[in-house]
């Protein structure tokens, strides 16, 4: 164990009531105490910020979902931009989910310019790279991971490698209930780092955390966690639920390790 903080996402995405977020707000805060090595990071909409600001208990930082592409409030009907986050006191932010990339038309190259963005504003930010099914099935899936990589690593400003994390998640096991068996998991996070290491040097990517994303849930947790490029997760569904509390939880096996 390097020393690296283990992280942990909930992605609450387009999801939740003011009754269902307050009943989740009030179940993680009674959670108990965390595992010492765990950060917890949850992504409400944004019409659910102010409450998770105001209501989480400290040790969960609030992070958008997203945010527009240009650095300063104006004429972005519907967008959020950094220093109106900031403002709420929010310092993390999901950049270039798989569904962003799919459905909104978020090319590499813009999925870069708003980390840039975000790293200059101070932020920290869970930036997401994965391949569909027919990518893996055609071997492709660090090819992909590769081109969605480099705008990343191009767009952040020196000394800022620290205040990312690369969310690896397969399209194919998002929301399915298929998972990468640990072992997959583990092989693309170990060529993920491998590949961060020729480009910005084996000390900076060996301090990379690199989170697994796609249908991790309580019952699978543990195993993916034991891996040794398996730094967190990126969780979806299983974030809305009380088994999030075993998620989190599964942090310490890494302490151990």
């Amino acid at each position: 164990m390097t020393g690296k903080k283990v992280v942990i996402g909930g992605n609450w995405k387009c999801n939740g009531t003011k009754e269902s977020v307050k009943e989740l707000i009030e179940t993680l805060n009674s959670a108990g105490d965390f595992p010492s090595n765990a950060e917890v990071v949850v992504a409400p909409t944004a019409l659910h910020l102010g409450m998770a600001v105001d209501g989480l208990r400290k040790d969960i930082s609030v992070s958008v979902q997203n945010l527009w592409k240009e650095p300063k409030a104006g004429a972005w009907t519907g967008e959020l931009t950094v220093d109106l986050i900031k403002d709420f006191g929010i310092n993390w932010a999901i950049l270039g989910h798989s569904e962003r990339r799919a459905y909104c038309g978020e090319t590499p190259e813009i999925v870069g310019t708003k980390v840039k963005i975000a790293l200059e504003a101070g932020m920290k930010v869970m930036a997401c790279i994965g391949e569909q099914l027919s990518d893996r099935e055609a071997d492709k899936t660090m090819d992909v991971c590769k081109e969605q990589l480099d705008p990343i690593i191009a767009a952040v400003p020196s000394g800022a490698m620290d205040r990312v994390v690369i969310a690896y998640e397969p399209v194919w096991a998002i929301g399915t209930g298929v998972t990468a068996t640990p072992e997959q998991a583990q092989e693309t996070h170990e060529q993920i780092r491998a590949y961060l290491k020729t480009k910005i040097g084996e000390e900076a990517a060996q301090g990379v955390r690199i989170i697994y994303g796609g249908s991790v849930k309580g019952a699978n947790c543990q195993e993916l966690i034991k891996k040794a490029d398996i730094d967190g997760f990126l969780v979806g569904g299983a974030s809305l639920k009380p088994e999030f509390k075993d998620i989190i939880a599964c942090s310490s096996a890494k302490s151990k390790m």
